[in-house]
């Protein structure tokens, strides 16, 4: 009886919480690192510190309300059930609401940064139409993820923003550059998923054969930014490991599926895109 009881428990708090805390374990990354190479490659002086560290809270509090909304509202994964799961994910909602909204009162306060209305509404725009294409199937799925990337990555213009106080065109290629990156990784995954079981180059391509040529396009696109002084000439490298890990894959044998090492694996090639990039950007 007691190991019966033990085994609920353990049931409840682990459905409590996954109503709390994101499972899509890459969305952290899709999250971290343009919020990373916001903040370096905008180079905050030491009176603007206070106000990145806002922007930080206000940026994981809103990543984390998420989850436990779409649980209350019956939208995500887990759905509460019963009235303690509801009242978890509602205490949970409230209480991240209101420390995302104090630090935002205090952000903005006196009408400083001012441009965060715009970005906050191009994200809130990318995650209305990521609920909407979610609900046309798995067909949609990718899409879907890349245009949840859009409003992720904006984490990267508004810490830039914050640290130089301008919205420059410097602030929407760091953008742009972050969220190329974040599209290229979950295409990759889901190929990667969705053509484990393809053992040649030419049944690899048959699946992903766009995602080979994006690869080279990529590099092309890239190499004329750079000439045309758009980006960094560093911020190439930043783009090449995952390049050439994409392109590599079409050339190796078929592997067992491992889904928690493939996570692990893009986890730090988004580790050291960021770090590249904030480089790029900061010496570039």
């Amino acid at each position: 009886m007691t190991a019966s009881t033990n085994t609920v428990w353990a049931t409840q708090q682990t459905r409590r919480r996954a109503m709390i805390v994101p499972r899509e374990h890459g969305a952290w990354g899709l999250l971290l690192v343009p919020l990373f190479t916001g903040v370096v490659a905008g180079f905050a002086p030491e009176h603007r510190a206070w106000a990145l560290l806002q922007f930080t809270v206000i940026a994981f509090s809103l990543f984390l309300l998420r989850t436990p909304l779409e649980s209350l509202l019956g939208t995500g994964a887990i759905v509460a059930r019963t009235t303690d799961e509801r009242w978890t994910a509602l205490i949970a909602s409230a209480g991240l609401g209101f420390l995302s909204s104090a630090c935002l009162i205090g952000l903005m306060w006196k009408g400083q940064y001012p441009a965060l209305w715009f970005l906050g509404a191009a994200t809130g725009g990318a995650f209305v139409m990521q609920a909407v294409l979610r609900k046309l199937g798995r067909s949609a799925r990718m899409i879907s993820q890349v245009v949840g990337a859009f409003g992720l990555t904006s984490t990267a213009p508004a810490a830039y923003y914050i640290g130089t106080g301008r919205l420059d065109t410097r602030a929407f290629v760091l953008w742009i550059a972050n969220w190329i990156f974040a599209g290229n990784q979950i295409h990759f995954v889901q190929l990667h998923i969705h053509a484990a079981r393809a053992n040649t180059f030419t049944e690899k391509f048959e699946r992903g054969g766009s995602f080979f040529v994006a690869q080279a396009a990529l590099l092309t696109l890239l190499g004329f930014a750079s000439h045309w002084k758009m980006i960094p000439s560093l911020a190439i490298v930043a783009f090449l490991p995952a390049v050439v890990r994409g392109s590599a894959w079409f050339f190796r044998k078929a592997e067992a599926l491992n889904v928690k090492s493939l996570g692990w694996s893009e986890m730090k090639h988004g580790a050291a895109f960021g770090m590249l990039l904030a480089i790029a950007f900061l010496f570039g």
